[in-house]
């Protein structure tokens, strides 16, 4: 069975004092044996990375640190963008490439998100490649269309053993930030098709290994059912993981 990996994605929120705030009640409410059941990400803005490294380093906690994006070029004229480099020696394990937000308010294309993957990869972090449809194309029935076409762009060139170390987030467009949740059944539908997209892509390892979160209005009263499903293997947390409270739950599993 794959270990869930919950990860809290805090986005432009938070400055580096409340980062700290945060991260330090969540070391009191999620313990040893909740961090058994499951693995914990936690993806502060760039400007709190720093200061959210140093206290998981000093206090040995069991959190990862995770990064939101990052280009994929290690060095050169790109103001404002941050080097996989950079995040590395910071002691990032998980980077999120091509987030919903970034693809439909910064423009990031497959192209792009397929160069992020790569480039977290060759830096020894894990990705978190992101994938998901809009409210019309779920309409028009064409998510499995869209969730795959992403999947796959997102993917080529990355080895069979690269893609089964990956994590992939079906983050439906529409659930994000509306408090519209896909149902258990619609969600484990898109990620058993992903997991199959995978087999076809990369084989049958890899599609074992991956692993593949839901994300989109994720709370502690829907994860036990969402983690349930077959094909889902943790959460991708927007607005939730800013709660510590109520984070911590969805970090236990709803427990």
């Amino acid at each position: 069975m794959r270990k869930p990996l919950i990860s809290g994605n805090w986005k432009m929120n938070l400055n580096h004092f409340e980062a700290i705030q945060v991260v330090q009640k969540l070391a009191y409410l999620v313990g040893k044996d909740d961090l058994e059941q499951a693995d914990v990400s936690l993806h502060p803005p760039f400007t709190d990375i720093r200061s959210v490294q140093t206290v998981i380093d000093s206090d040995r906690l069991g959190f990862a640190l995770g990064a939101q994006n990052c280009h994929w070029e290690e060095k050169g004229a790109f103001t404002g963008e941050v080097s996989p480099v950079f995040l590395q020696k910071l002691g990032v394990r998980y980077v999120i490439a091509g987030h919903s937000e970034r693809r439909e308010l910064f423009g990031e294309t497959d192209e792009m998100v397929n160069s992020k993957v790569k480039a977290v990869i060759a830096h020894a972090m894990t990705p978190i490649m992101c994938c998901g449809e809009t409210l019309a194309e779920r309409e028009a029935g064409s998510t499995e269309a869209k969730v795959l076409g992403q999947v796959r762009a997102g993917l080529a060139g990355v080895k069979p053993a690269q893609v089964a170390a990956m994590v992939i987030a079906y983050e439906p467009i529409w659930a994000i930030g509306t408090g519209r949740t896909a149902t258990s059944a619609d969600a484990q539908a898109v990620c058993a098709a992903i997991r199959t997209c995978v087999r076809e892509v990369a084989g049958a390892d890899a599609a074992h290994q991956v692993r593949i979160q839901y994300g989109g209005s994720v709370k502690a009263g829907n994860i036990a059912e969402l983690i349930g499903q077959d094909d889902i293997d943790g959460a991708l947390v927007g607005g939730a993981s800013l709660d510590a409270d109520e984070f911590a739950r969805i970090c236990k599993l709803g427990r």
